[in-house]
């Protein structure tokens, strides 16, 4: 033992060397001839430790620093529990599934149900509610926040309602107070897909808490990363039971990887019409699925963790910056928050007006010939796709108001990169092009 110490600590010494030099790698920047990403991972020396260390231990699976890393999160976001998954989608699809459980009574969802949502975003905040079988409702969003347009959600409302279903989008909060009131008043469930926007606030608390049960995704571009990752949480003590049951197979039992008997009872209950005293380790309250992530993941996400409140700080340091140098630029406007929001920004976001004598494909394709990397906004319209020929308006699906503000965001929006990697240099190469290609549109 005292050898493998002593190796171990040979190998993190050397781990750290090399975190330091890799993490250095390619910070110079040439404009014209360096990338500028629209995102990247943030890191240092200490998560590649972090990750060499977990490997040591060669515990694959959910073990310490995913517990470590759940207790750390649910501390950080001010909520009784968080469950790490291997993505965000995942997260999205364990939100949706936990409130299809029959131990949620008449509140359950079931299939033919209906959950409001927006066809202006990421395909799998609304994957989920298909895949089950229930009814996505459609309302078109506001062009300045790219969120839900509230005052379309009475409209939107059926006896078949039982959920609501939102991402913040870039990390603008959604107008929390009104959709919130509107589900409280009618008894419905609250999902926040806050992928994009872990460390956004509304009236000073975190997004991703105010709802019932809220998701996070910690792939590279997001706001924190564990490279593949995602979580899932509740203050709800019979939420948080159902999500671990579908998270870890459908399981009844609560043990944790590598622990049996934790009740001290695996052997002694019945459960359903099964004989007395079969193993409570295999029995199944959920169709559930292993939606777990490794150990290995959740370290580097401990040590990306103590970075967040800094992340934070930079994406609004670089919004703002933008902002403020776009400023004045015939035919473009940006993004705006509703007054108490505190966004921590996944981009920035660009209109293209109508009347403007370019289009935003112009737009995009002059800043991808000067090496920026642009992006729509998702989907755009998720209703335009090929997963939704064949399917039916009023049985698949339905549209409870014009989508004209969703359409422009197709057809007019796109966005550029704000993360914490982004240095002075290329926000100020980012303005120029944009204000050079204005300017030449408007001069040719």
């Amino acid at each position: 033992m005292d050898k493998l110490k002593q190796l171990r600590e040979q190998i993190l010494a050397l781990t750290k060397e090399y975190g330091e030099l890799l993490s250095q790698e390619n910070k110079g920047f040439i404009p014209g001839e360096s990338r500028v990403p629209y995102a990247g991972r943030v890191f240092d020396s200490e998560e590649v430790t972090a990750l060499i260390d977990s490997s040591l231990d060669f515990w694959l699976t959910h073990g310490r620093y995913s517990r470590q890393f759940e207790t750390e999160l649910a501390k950080k976001l001010n909520v009784r529990n968080a469950y790490f998954v291997n993505s965000g989608s995942s997260a999205n699809l364990l939100a949706f599934l936990t409130l299809t459980s029959p131990l949620l009574k008449e509140r359950a969802i079931r299939r033919g149900d209906e959950v409001i949502t927006v066809a202006a975003g990421f395909p799998t905040t609304i994957a989920p509610i298909i895949q089950f079988g229930a009814i996505p409702v459609f309302v078109d969003v506001e062009r300045d926040t790219a969120n839900i347009n509230p005052s379309y959600l009475e409209q939107a409302l059926s006896p078949k309602t039982k959920a609501i279903f939102l991402a913040h989008t870039l990390g603008n909060p959604f107008d929390i107070e009104k959709t919130s009131n509107f589900c409280k008043k009618h008894n419905l469930w609250l999902i926040e897909d806050n992928c994009d926007a872990l460390g956004s606030t509304y009236q000073g608390k975190m997004t991703g808490t105010f709802g019932d049960i809220g998701t996070s995704s910690f792939y590279p571009p997001h706001h924190l990363t564990t490279g593949e990752g995602g979580a899932v949480y509740t203050n709800d003590p019979l939420l948080a039971k159902i999500a671990l049951s579908i998270r870890d197979w459908g399981r009844d039992c609560m043990c944790p990887s590598g622990v049996d008997n934790l009740c001290g009872h695996r052997f002694t209950k019945q459960f359903g019409s099964l004989p007395v005293g079969y193993d409570h380790k295999y029995v199944y309250s959920h169709f559930g699925c292993n939606l777990k992530a490794t150990d290995m993941q959740a370290a580097i996400g401990c040590v990306q963790l103590k970075k967040l409140d800094s992340f934070t700080r930079k994406r609004r340091e670089n919004f703002q910056y933008l902002l403020d140098g776009l400023q004045g630029i015939p035919y473009l406007s940006y993004f705006k928050h509703i007054p108490g929001a505190e966004p921590s920004w996944f981009g920035f976001l660009i209109n293209v007006l109508e009347n403007a004598p370019f289009t935003r494909n112009d737009l995009t394709k002059y800043l991808e010939s000067k090496k920026i990397q642009t992006r729509n906004l998702f989907a755009g319209n998720i209703l335009k796709h090929p997963c939704f020929e064949g399917m039916k308006e009023g049985v698949d699906f339905r549209i409870a108001s014009a989508l004209t503000e969703t359409d422009f965001i197709m057809n007019n929006t796109c966005w550029i990169g704000v993360y914490p990697g982004m240095s002075k240099e290329k926000l100020d190469y980012m303005i120029k092009n944009i204000r050079d290609f204005v300017s030449g549109a408007l001069n040719s």
